[in-house]
């Protein structure tokens, strides 16, 4: 039950960012947002209009890039280029890294702990401002690497 109230005031506070800047929220952003917060990113553009034409059945691929290139102006959504592959989306969250399988794909999270020290420390040492950071490890994951082991 707390999740819906927690979505309906994200959706709600993600409205009145929208109408802030001059947007609205259609229900062709709403679907595209709730598709990306739900599954909880690593999702390809594509991934997202074929989920969200089942809510929207007009929806357009245009729509999406637009969507997705209007949800990554205000920091709703993060744009991720992971080993290689397509873009790939997810919900603008607390910061983490992600392991990525060069063989299958898969993405795994993870939060490095010292990453924010790092951090302060370049800041201090080279006065620079840091606005976001990615860490991504290739190889391979459990499945694969035993796989590749017979």
């Amino acid at each position: 039950m707390g999740t819906v109230v927690d979505e309906s005031s994200q959706q709600n506070q993600t409205a009145e960012l929208l109408r802030l800047r001059g947007n609205r929220m259609t229900p062709q952003r709403r679907a595209i947002l709730s598709i990306i917060q739900e599954h909880e990113g690593h999702l390809s553009a594509d991934e997202i209009y074929y989920l969200a034409r089942r809510d929207v059945p007009r929806l357009s691929l245009s729509t999406v890039y637009r969507t997705l290139d209007l949800l990554k102006k205000l920091d709703l959504v993060a744009e991720l280029h992971l080993a290689g592959d397509h873009y790939r989306y997810e919900a603008q969250s607390e910061v983490h890294q992600h392991l990525v399988c060069m063989n299958c794909g898969k993405v795994i999270e993870f939060s490095c702990g010292h990453c924010s020290g790092v951090h302060e420390g370049l800041v201090s040492e080279h006065g620079f401002r840091i606005t976001g950071s990615r860490v991504e490890l290739l190889g391979y994951c459990e499945e694969c690497s035993k796989a590749l082991d017979n």
